[in-house]
C-alpha cells in the first residue's frame, strides 16, 4: 500500500472570513430586534383593524335584526290601525251611540267585548262628545273605563279635530302603558263621539327579551316607550329640560315616571345609526361596552334601538386578525432570515474562492514534482489491480463452469426419472409381443409393437421437453382436453402397475374440459402424481384407492389426484417441492419439482393436502 504526500495542507484562517463572522455576529441581533419591533407593530395594527372589522360586521348584523324587529312592530301597528276606522264606519255602532239608552249601550259593550277578544286588543271603548267613556270592552271589570273622563287626552282632542289620532301613554285607570288609536264617529248631524283602541306590547316585549338582546323604542323626544327591560320604561336617552319635563308630568302621559336618563355613556360612534356606549344592565355593578343600533319605525316617529355586547365579537375579531398577521409576519421574517443567511453564505463563499485561487496559484509550481511521483506510484498500483482482476475473472469462469455442470447433472437425473415409466412400459409390451409371436398370434403382437413405437416417440418428446426445460424454454400452450391427458397417463402406467390399476377410480365430467397447456407435459405431471399415489397405497392391498377427478371452477379447471395412503412424513412435507427431497429409497426427489415447474409454465399451480388419512394433489390450470 503506497502512501501519498499531502497535496493541500490545512490553510490558515482567512482574514476575510473573520471579518465576515464579526459582521454576521453584529447583524443577527439587529435583525432580531427589527423583527420583534415589526411583530409588535403588526400585531397592534392588526388588532385595531380586526376590532374595526368586527364592530362593522356586528353593526351590519344588528341592523338586519333591528330591521326585522321594526317590520314586526309595524305589522302589529298596521293590524290595529284599521280597527278604529272600521268601527267608526259601522252604522249600528253610530246608531247605538246616538240613541244612548241602556239597551243600546249594553249592545255596544257586548260587541266591543267580542271584538277585543277576537283581535286581542287590550281594550276598545267609545267616548262621547263630552269626553266621558260610555261603552268599553272591559265593562265587566272592576277597572272598567265606562264613566271615566278622557276629554283631556290628546288622542280624544286630536280625533275630534283631525278625524284620527295616535298617542302613547300610561293608562289612568289600568296603569298599563299602551298606544291609543282613535277615530272620530260622524253622524248625519255631526260628530257623535270617538272610538279608541288601546294596543299593548307585552307579547312583543317578551319576544325581544327571549332573544337575549336588549331592545327598546323611543319617541321623538327620546323617551323609552316599549322595551324588553321593564325598568327602562319611560327613561330617556338624554337630559330633558325641566320646563318640558314639567309639562309632560302635568299631561299625565307617563304618570309619575321621573324621566331619568338611561344608564349609558356614549364612547364612540359607528355611523349615523350606531353608537358604542357603556351600558349598566339591571342587576350588574359595572358597565359593559355595547353597540347601540338605531332604526326608525316608519309612520310613527319612533326609533327602535337594538343593543348587542361588543366584547365577545371584538375579542374574536382581534384574535383572528392577530393570528393571521402573526402567521404572515413569521413567514415573511423566516424568508428574510433565509435570504440574509444565503447572502452571508454567498459572501463567505466568494471570499473562500478568492483565497483558494491565490493559494492554488502559489502552490502549483511546488506541487508539480509531487504530482509526478504520485503518478508513477499510481501507475504501479493500476498494474497490480489489473493482475488481480484477471485472476478474479478466471475464478469466476471456473465457478460458472462448475454451476453449469451441476445443472447438467440435475437435468440428466430428471431425464432418467421421467423416461423410466415409458421404458418400463416398452419392456412390458416387448415381452408381451414376444410371447404373442411364440404363440403365433401376430395381431396382438403387431398391436404391442405399435404401442412400443408410440412410447418411443413419447420418450423422444419427453427428452425434447426436458431439454427445453434446461434451456429455460417451454412447449407452446395449446387447447388440451383433460380427458386425453388422463387417459394417456393411465395408459403409460398400465404396464408398470398392471396388478394395481383397478385401484384407480376416474370421476370425469361428461362435458369436455379444455385447458391451456401441452398434452405431453401435462401427462408427465399426472404420471408423477399417479405414480406417487399408487406407491403410497401399495401396502393397503385391495383397500387402497386412488381417485382422479376434474371439475370446472369458473376461469380454471381443477384436476385432483387423491389417495388414502399414509400421507407424507413431516420432514418431507415441509420441503415437498424442493429438489432431491424424497421419502423413497430409489427416488430422486425431482418428480414434484418438475411437475410444479411445468404447471407454472402454463399459468397454473399445484396445491397439496396431506394427513394420516391420505394425500390430495390439486392441479389448477387456466381454461383455453
Amino acid at each position: 500500500m503506497h502512501s501519498f504526500p499531502m497535496l493541500f495542507p490545512p490553510r490558515p484562517a482567512l482574514t476575510t472570513e473573520s471579518a465576515g463572522a464579526r459582521f454576521a455576529g453584529a447583524l443577527w441581533p439587529t435583525f432580531a430586534l427589527a423583527s420583534a419591533a415589526i411583530l409588535a407593530v403588526g400585531l397592534w395594527a392588526s388588532g385595531e383593524v380586526g376590532r374595526q372589522r368586527a364592530v362593522g360586521a356586528l353593526a351590519e348584523a344588528t341592523r338586519t335584526d333591528a330591521r326585522l324587529s321594526v317590520a314586526l312592530t309595524r305589522t302589529i301597528l298596521e293590524k290595529y290601525r284599521a280597527l278604529p276606522f272600521v268601527l267608526s264606519s259601522d252604522g249600528m255602532i253610530a246608531a247605538d251611540l246616538s240613541a244612548g239608552d241602556a239597551p243600546a249601550l249594553d249592545r255596544l259593550n257586548r260587541k266591543l267585548e267580542t271584538l277585543a277578544a277576537g283581535t286581542r286588543a287590550a281594550v276598545i271603548y267609545l267616548v262621547a262628545m263630552d269626553g266621558i267613556a260610555v261603552s268599553a270592552s272591559n265593562w265587566r271589570d272592576e277597572a272598567s273605563f265606562v264613566g271615566n273622563d278622557y276629554g283631556f287626552r290628546p288622542y280624544f282632542r286630536g280625533a275630534l279635530d283631525d278625524g284620527t289620532a295616535e298617542h302613547f301613554a300610561l293608562g289612568t285607570v289600568s296603569r298599563r302603558p299602551g298606544l291609543y288609536l282613535s277615530q272620530r264617529i260622524d253622524g248625519p248631524d255631526g260628530p257623535l263621539g270617538v272610538v279608541v283602541v288601546k294596543v299593548e306590547f307585552d307579547d312583543l316585549e317578551a319576544e325581544w327579551a327571549s332573544g337575549g338582546k336588549p331592545t327598546y323604542v323611543v319617541d321623538g323626544r327620546g323617551i323609552v316607550l316599549v322595551t324588553s327591560i321593564p325598568s327602562w320604561r319611560f327613561m330617556t336617552l338624554g337630559d330633558i329640560p325641566p320646563a318640558r319635563r314639567a309639562g309632560i308630568r302635568e299631561s299625565l302621559q307617563f304618570g309619575e315616571a321621573p324621566l331619568t336618563p338611561l344608564p349609558r355613556r356614549v364612547t364612540d360612534t359607528e355611523g349615523a345609526d350606531a353608537e358604542i356606549a357603556d351600558i349598566v344592565m339591571p342587576g350588574e355593578a359595572g358597565g359593559a361596552a355595547t353597540l347601540d343600533v338605531a332604526t326608525p319605525v316608519p309612520t310613527t316617529g319612533w326609533t327602535l334601538h337594538r343593543l348587542v355586547p361588543l366584547s365577545p365579537e371584538i375579542d374574536a375579531g382581534v384574535r383572528e386578525a392577530r393570528l393571521v398577521t402573526l402567521l404572515a409576519l413569521l413567514v415573511a421574517i423566516a424568508l428574510a432570515a433565509i435570504l440574509l443567511y444565503r447572502r452571508q453564505a454567498l459572501r463567505r463563499g466568494i471570499a473562500r474562492e478568492r483565497h483558494a485561487r491565490l493559494e492554488l496559484e502559489r502552490r502549483v509550481a511546488e506541487r508539480t514534482q509531487a504530482l509526478s511521483q504520485a503518478h508513477d506510484r499510481l501507475a504501479a498500483e493500476i498494474g497490480s489491480h489489473r493482475a488481480t482482476e484477471g485472476a478474479l475473472q478466471s475464478v469466476q469462469q471456473q465457478l460458472v463452469q462448475a454451476n453449469r455442470l451441476a445443472i447438467l447433472g440435475q437435468v440428466a437425473a430428471g431425464v432418467a426419472h421421467e423416461i423410466n415409466q415409458p421404458v418400463a412400459t416398452i419392456r412390458a409390451y416387448a415381452d408381451n409381443a414376444r410371447t404373442f409371436l411364440d404363440r403365433g398370434r401376430t395381431g396382438p403382437a403387431a398391436e404391442n409393437l405399435e404401442r412400443i413405437a408410440e412410447l418411443t416417440e413419447r420418450i423422444g418428446g419427453i427428452t425434447e421437453a426436458l431439454k427445453g426445460l434446461a434451456r429455460k424454454g417451454r412447449a407452446a400452450a395449446e387447447p388440451t382436453d383433460i380427458r386425453a391427458v388422463v387417459e394417456g397417463a393411465v395408459m403409460l402406467l398400465r404396464s408398470r402397475f398392471s396388478g394395481r390399476m383397478d385401484l384407480i377410480v376416474l370421476t370425469l365430467p361428461a362435458a369436455a374440459l379444455v385447458v391451456s397447456g401441452h398434452r405431453l407435459r401435462l401427462e408427465q405431471v399426472l404420471i408423477n402424481l399417479l405414480q406417487n399415489a399408487l406407491e403410497a397405497v401399495a401396502d393397503r392391498g385391495d383397500a387402497g384407492r386412488v381417485e382422479i377427478s376434474a371439475s370446472d371452477e369458473g376461469d380454471a379447471v381443477a384436476l385432483r389426484v387423491r389417495d388414502n395412503g399414509p400421507g407424507f412424513p413431516p420432514g418431507i412435507r415441509e420441503n415437498l417441492f424442493s429438489p432431491f427431497n424424497t421419502s423413497k429409497d430409489a427416488g430422486l426427489g425431482l418428480g414434484l419439482v418438475i411437475s410444479k415447474d411445468i404447471v407454472a409454465d402454463y399459468g397454473g399451480r399445484i396445491e397439496v393436502e396431506t394427513g394420516d388419512d391420505g394425500t390430495c394433489f390439486t392441479v389448477s390450470l387456466r381454461k383455453a
